[in-house]
């Protein structure tokens, strides 16, 4: 993981103009917390987040035009920081004077855009968290099928990889193998990808690395993925339980988001990508409000009860012909 991402890198990935100090780009961005300066025009520098993209809209340059220009300069001196980043200017807006020359004095870039300050910051705000969140190294592949993105883990040697690959050829798309570096990009959201040494190549036992993209070509790999769902491979074994009608409900925590989770048996003669793929299209299923242990238990209950209207029936028949 990255401790910082570059201004210029910023620019290039949000699709920022580069307003003045073209030469400062190289300045560190260490946090992907976004301030809009409020308390600051008004002269509260107490609790001022320096480290942050500053970002000025309609709203904080307005404020700023009814302050007298002693005030502005005093100001927006105190907000050129040593270690700001820079200065974002959202809805095309013009550089206050008093800003262009503070931040020209301590080397600090002014970046401008088309966007308003709401999508400017939503926009920087994801590409930064994405940038600089918290990684977690999980030993597994990340397979996406059909927008479903699937974690398969398990015991090394119980053929992940070559499911995967097998998932592969079947027309699905490898995200990761072996390592996947996963981060929290909000409480609902886990998104996993392969560290740069192993992206776009497998290990398969008897082959050695084989390299995807080359073989199956550029449709065959994802830079990063969702993570949807886990698939747990486990060894079978006589005496080991596993969910037959797929009421459990398991999940797993990682980084705070839960994940649905299944547990697969893997025993010789099982075709494992075929199973994985309709476990994966059964919680696509299942997310647009289709049940299948639902359904089983609907018509399990609707046969007792006619099972049973219909003994109700028999013995009452019984009783009649005793009767008579």
């Amino acid at each position: 993981m990255p401790e910082s991402v570059t201004v210029e890198e910023l620019v290039k990935n949000v699709r920022l103009k580069v307003l003045q100090g073209e030469d400062y780009l190289q300045r560190p961005i260490v946090t992907s917390d976004i301030c809009r300066p409020a308390l600051e025009f008004a002269g509260y520098f107490t609790h001022y987040p320096a480290e942050r993209i500053q970002l000025l809209g309609i709203t904080e340059t307005s404020f700023a035009k009814d302050m007298t220009q002693a005030h502005r300069t005093e100001y927006m001196t105190q907000m050129c920081m040593p270690q700001t980043p820079c200065f974002v200017i959202s809805t095309d807006l013009p550089i206050p004077i008093e800003l262009s020359k503070a931040a020209e004095a301590a080397h600090i870039p002014i970046l401008g855009t088309h966007l308003t300050s709401s999508r400017i910051l939503s926009n920087m705000t994801s590409y930064l968290v994405g940038c600089l969140a918290k990684r977690q190294s999980l030993h597994g592949v990340l397979v996406d099928i059909n927008g479903i993105g699937v974690l398969i883990t398990g015991d090394s040697g119980v053929g992940k990889s070559e499911t995967a690959l097998e998932l592969v050829r079947r027309g699905h798309r490898l995200v990761a193998d072996d390592r996947v570096e996963v981060y929290a990009r909000d409480e609902q959201t886990l998104v996993g990808s392969a560290p740069a040494i192993l992206d776009h190549l497998m290990e398969i036992r008897g082959i050695g690395i084989i390299d995807v993209m080359n073989l199956y070509g550029a449709g065959a790999i994802m830079e990063s993925d969702i993570i949807n769902f886990i698939v747990h491979l486990e060894t079978w074994t006589p005496d080991a339980q596993f969910d037959r009608l797929g009421d459990r409900g398991d999940t797993q925590t990682i980084q705070g988001v839960i994940i649905p989770k299944v547990s697969i048996p893997v025993k010789t003669g099982r075709n494992l990508a075929i199973i994985i793929e309709s476990a994966a299209m059964n919680y696509r299923a299942e997310t647009m409000g289709y049940d299948a242990t639902k359904t089983f238990d609907d018509n399990l209950n609707r046969l007792i009860q006619q099972n049973s209207a219909h003994d109700t029936q028999v013995k009452e028949q019984k009783q009649e012909n005793e009767h008579d």
